[in-house]
């Protein structure tokens, strides 16, 4: 078997931050460490750090903070009213937030403040999403704006959208209007959404936030796909840009599979000539290499 790898694949440049800023506390800090929601999005990597007594906290334990512990902003980011009930406890804060992510949070605050309809291309419930809804709010807030924040995943969302907001008298041909997305997003879904809100409004703006290294994955996928008989996506199950690798290996080869640990490897896939492994920016480089030795063994 010829195992071949993603010319780009693995951690990202945010999340080896978040990563190495908790290993760091963990090692400095004499109270408890603790992430607010996972780090990032894979069980693998949480497990090595919770392994090291890096706890989990929900916003309802913020309360019961002592003043020795450390609190990690996870690289997704939080609403800016979560980190100050955070900082009020006295807490060391330690900022993992992404630098794209912060970027992000800072102009959907500008556009909320100048009193934009703001269409944001993203998850539901994904944190960064809420961290960056968070700020708009903030930045409405500030300026005595209302918040007119709407998340949509796809052109049938905003089309819904556009006319709902008509309706209400929200949205018209004079209204302010910027598109703004998660920093993984789909290129593809985004490049959609922009020609359908530029066909109603031309004078829309329109900020891509998508993160290079999301769609340097995706391509360094698709050129792989025609060199191999299968693809072997690594990565957690609950990760957005991890979901969107394994859609593009499904569409493109005939075998693809997602998986979090080399245990979980397809039989089918030890029989195939040449097998082709990417990952999604939130896992280990350790991960990776133990899926390779597998396959080899």
């Amino acid at each position: 078997m010829k195992v071949v790898r993603a010319k780009i694949l693995g951690f990202c440049a945010g999340v080896r931050r978040a990563v190495v800023a908790a290993e760091k506390a963990l090692d400095e800090n004499k109270g408890q460490v603790y992430t607010l929601g996972p780090l990032i999005h894979n069980p693998v990597a949480l497990n090595k750090l919770a392994e090291r007594n890096l706890k989990i906290l929900v916003e309802s334990k913020i309360p019961l903070l002592n003043s020795q512990d450390t609190v990690i902003i996870r690289a997704h980011g939080v609403p800016p009213e979560t980190e100050k009930a955070i900082r009020e406890k006295g807490v060391n804060v330690v900022n993992a937030t992404c630098p794209l992510v912060t970027k992000s949070q800072k102009t959907a605050a500008e556009y909320a403040s100048k009193g934009y309809v703001i269409f944001f291309a993203g998850d539901k419930n994904h944190g960064e999403v809420i961290g960056i809804e968070g700020y708009a709010r903030e930045g409405a807030k500030s300026a005595g704006k209302p918040l007119h924040f709407f998340l949509v995943k796809d052109v049938e969302e905003l089309k819904h959208s556009i006319t709902e907001l008509s309706s209400q008298k929200i949205l018209s041909s004079d209204s302010k209007i910027v598109l703004l997305s998660q920093t993984t997003f789909s290129i593809k879904m985004f490049d959609n959404l922009q020609a359908e809100l530029k066909s109603s409004f031309p004078n829309a703006e329109v900020i891509s936030s998508i993160c290079p290294a999301t769609h340097e994955r995706q391509d360094s996928l698709v050129e792989l796909c025609e060199k191999v008989d299968g693809i072997i996506v690594i990565g957690g199950k609950n990760s957005a840009n991890t979901n969107r690798l394994f859609a593009t290996a499904q569409k493109l080869c005939e075998k693809a599979v997602l998986i979090e640990t080399p245990e979980e490897i397809p039989s089918e896939f030890f029989e195939l000539e040449k097998v082709g492994i990417t990952a999604g920016a939130s896992t280990p480089d350790d991960t990776i290499d133990a899926v390779e030795a597998r396959l080899k063994s």
